[in-house]
């Protein structure tokens, strides 16, 4: 009689687990919902359900935006010049980040076409610590902000940092000040400077370029601000306001112009461009 219990068929009812190679899917961290990684890539990292925008590499948002494009100062890096050590040797940590992203800083300069304008592009990239601005960034931003001054080209950078990169100590807050007032210097000669923030865009960052476009666009559900949310609360004590610190909020109280979701925001450039150019 045992005979008639038994499998007739190999792996029939059978409760053995499927083993599913990771980073095939992803949990949406607002809607819980798992999404496929490579539709999620296809729709540039938003979510089809709630429309949750991940984080994306600069590369990503260089791809989505120019037709064409050519990278300019891509040598530069930082060489440890406080000699900083920490839990890590800060030099330790620059050779590894540099051997995984394979980039060389935390933001990408590029000159491209973004529709049928010229445009000079800088996007800051939060997989190289954090993308922290240090001397190199700074320099970066500020050569960056030169070609476009040269050449009588908009420029457009895209945040995506946690702020000033504490390992570089005053060297990394002075670049607060020099890309400040190169960006002065660019708007008193006419020049168009398009700021797009993205998740998230923090500290010595906010507190200087980011905040100073002549139009200031954010992604929808972006963390902006300087100080998080956290610090606040155990500084003045008190409950914050819902939403607080993020893109919505923060168009409510006239601190940037537009959300733009990413899938429009080279449709919404260009049309900027196109209004500027024929102002």
């Amino acid at each position: 009689m045992v005979d008639w219990f038994q499998r007739t068929k190999k792996g029939l009812l059978s409760s053995e687990k499927k083993v599913i190679p990771d980073g095939l899917w992803i949990k949406c961290p607002s809607c819980n919902e798992y999404l496929y990684k490579r539709e999620l890539d296809k729709n540039l990292g938003i979510c089809t359900h709630c429309r949750y925008h991940f984080r994306i590499s600069c590369d990503t948002y260089i791809n989505i935006l120019l037709n064409v494009f050519e990278e300019f100062n891509a040598h530069l890096k930082s060489n440890d010049p406080l000699k900083f050590k920490a839990s890590k040797k800060y030099a330790d940590q620059l050779k590894q980040t540099m051997a995984k992203t394979g980039a060389n800083e935390a933001v990408k300069t590029v000159k491209g076409k973004l529709g049928d304008h010229s445009v000079v592009l800088a996007v800051m990239d939060f997989n190289f610590i954090g993308g922290s601005m240090g001397s190199v960034v700074g320099e970066k931003i500020a050569r960056a902000i030169d070609l476009a001054h040269e050449q009588h080209l908009p420029l457009i950078i895209i945040s995506q940092s946690g702020g000033a990169r504490m390992m570089e100590g005053i060297l990394s807050l002075m670049q607060m000040a020099k890309t400040s007032a190169k960006l002065a210097q660019f708007h008193d000669d006419g020049g168009l400077y398009i700021s797009v923030l993205t998740d998230p865009t923090t500290g010595g960052t906010t507190a200087s370029y980011a905040m100073l476009g002549d139009l200031i666009l954010a992604e929808p559900g972006a963390l902006i601000g300087f100080a998080g949310p956290r610090v606040i609360k155990q500084t003045i004590g008190h409950e914050l306001p819902e939403g607080f610190q993020r893109a919505e909020f923060l168009l409510e109280k006239g601190f940037i112009d537009v959300i733009v979701e990413r899938s429009e925001l080279k449709t919404t450039l260009i049309k900027i461009l196109d209004f500027f150019k024929n102002e």
